[in-house]
């Protein structure tokens, strides 16, 4: 009688520690942690917990209050930490939420909507960079941001670049496992297609790399989407050759000056001509010139091209005269002044912002994806032309194919929209109201559009892409039901075609008790536990 009371004592003792002094505890005596709880734990009720939340959230409408926030945010400063931290929410029992940059566009790194307590791990402290320029390569940790990496390539070498992404505030660590594409990606193909070695905590919290973890985890990890089969530490990059001096332009074009003629032929050449150049529409609405009050759809060609501004205007006067690119419209630049001109940094801004990892805006957005694989008629722009002038602030960009993306096979990586895929368009709304009834108007609007854009977009499956994450597409249950691979079938192959099948058997094989869990996440295949079970029994 008086054991178990005491027993019940030491039960009460535990239990009335918080599920952060809990996990502060487990992580010092799991690693060699030993600062104070104050120097890398952040709850709540700390005055640094919000701007450190915010501080790399993108998107302001999963900052709203009515979103579920973490019971603790931990920034680890070593790779033992974080293997630390997910022993401990094993232990615990708390779901694990990774963030690196930041950009996930439903705000998954470090929201969560499944119902039980999350803790997250924000790996901002880790984004060391090594640049190698004898073997043409480079390491950076999962923190480091795009655009650092970038600058540190550009500071050992005027003739190497590595081709991910446009965006300069993106974390390497999430960036790369959806595919992460950018402006060389008709030469060079995704960031995935020249990533060679990555080193990555699996759920029984050991550290791999490619040689220890196999080809088939590294193949899921370079396009399979993030945090499903692990948490990515760094990554090792192969640096590509490229000129040392590119040429930029942006051609805006609006209804009124033959928009829409334009834009329908460069659908028949963009993903046919030169491969050195990349050259995507920035859609949006504008005030019309000289006409007080009222708005046009305008769309800007912003391009790259991997060569001077003769060879672009010889290439372009064959290929795609239409727009009328001129000499004055094209600026010669290095490299990296050209990833600050594409991401819309001001003309002449120092290269050194990149070290900054700040985002140029934020905002509470929306967006959607789509694969387009024949040219959309004039009548159907103009149908989206009416579309986007009923709403306040509408973004579409439509990113050109062919080149390099053509000829790597649909399974080299999970990443599937290779062949056959002249653009992608990725859709956004925008707005800066943050209550329910704004989101609500914006997220309705754009649904409405997406189902317009149904009979232009590919079908069987209608093609996502994972980076741009949607759940509209579909979401996974908070369960390990038989039902939630049927469910999760439906958005696995929008994001991974024929590859998500090989992506549940990887998932089942390295996590079955499906320990990296989130509202899109890989799915391990049902029965599998029971089998087990059942295989034992029998065993013995």
């Amino acid at each position: 009688m008086h054991e178990t009371h005491l027993k019940d004592e030491n039960a009460d003792l535990l239990s009335s520690y918080t599920i952060p002094e809990k996990f502060y505890q487990c992580i010092c005596k799991n690693s060699d942690f030993s600062d104070p709880f104050s120097s890398a734990f952040f709850t709540p009720n700390d005055v640094s917990f919000f701007p450190i939340l915010n501080s790399t959230a993108q998107n302001l409408r999963c900052l709203m209050p009515s979103v579920p926030k973490p019971e603790l945010i931990f920034t680890p400063k070593t790779e033992p930490h974080v293997q630390a931290s997910v022993i401990c929410a094993k232990q615990l029992n708390i779901q694990l939420r990774v963030r690196s940059g930041g950009h996930d566009y439903e705000g998954l790194s470090y929201i969560s909507e499944m119902g039980s307590p999350f803790v997250i791990v924000d790996l901002s402290k880790l984004r060391g960079i090594d640049v190698n320029i004898e073997e043409n390569s480079a390491w950076a940790q999962a923190g480091a941001t795009v655009g650092e990496v970038y600058y540190r390539i550009s500071q050992k070498s005027k003739t190497l670049g590595f081709p991910a992404g446009l965006c300069t505030s993106l974390g390497i660590g999430g960036h790369i496992t959806g595919g992460a594409y950018g402006s060389m990606m008709r030469k060079f193909g995704l960031g995935v297609d020249n990533v060679i070695d990555a080193r990555i905590i699996n759920a029984n919290g050991t550290i791999l790399d490619r040689k220890s973890m196999g080809e088939d985890l590294f193949w899921a990890i370079r396009g399979g989407g993030g945090a499903s089969f692990g948490i990515i530490l760094s990554w090792k990059m192969k640096l590509v050759t490229i000129p040392s001096t590119v040429t930029v332009f942006t051609v805006p074009k609006t209804l009124e000056e033959g928009a829409t003629k334009i834009l329908y032929r460069w659908q028949q050449v963009a993903d046919k001509i030169d491969d050195g150049l990349f050259m995507r529409v920035v859609i949006n609405v504008v005030d019309k010139k000289n006409v007080k009050g009222e708005r046009t759809v305008q769309t800007a060609y912003n391009s790259l091209f991997l060569g001077n501004a003769d060879r672009l205007l010889q290439i372009m006067n064959e290929s795609f005269p239409e727009l009328g690119l001129t000499k004055k419209d094209c600026t010669e630049m290095s490299w990296i002044e050209s990833i600050l001109y594409i991401a819309g940094f001001p003309t002449n801004t120092p290269p050194e912002v990149l070290l900054q990892g700040k985002p140029t805006f934020k905002n509470y957005f929306k967006a959607k994806s789509d694969f387009v694989k024949e040219p959309i008629p004039e009548s159907g722009l103009e149908g989206l032309w009416k579309r986007l002038l009923e709403e306040d602030s509408p973004l579409m960009i439509w990113n050109p194919y062919g080149g390099m993306m053509a000829n790597i096979s649909e399974s080299a990586t999970p990443f599937p929209h290779r062949k056959g895929v002249i653009f992608k368009i990725q859709y956004l709304t925008m707005w800066n109201e943050p209550n329910q009834e704004s989101t609500t108007k914006h997220v309705d609007w754009i649904r409405r559009l997406y189902n317009y854009m149904t009979s232009y977009a590919s079908m069987f499956p209608r093609e996502a892409y994972v980076n741009y994450r949607d759940l509209d597409l579909g979401i996974n249950k908070n369960d390990n039901s038989n039902s939630s691979f049927a469910q999760a079938s439906v958005w696995g192959n929008k994001y991974f075609n024929n590859n998500f099948n090989r992506l549940v058997q990887i998932k089942t094989n390295v996590d079955p008790e499906n320990f990296f869990r989130f509202e899109q996440s890989i799915p391990v295949l049902p029965l599998t536990s029971t089998m087990k079970r059942k295989a034992k029994r029998n065993h013995h």
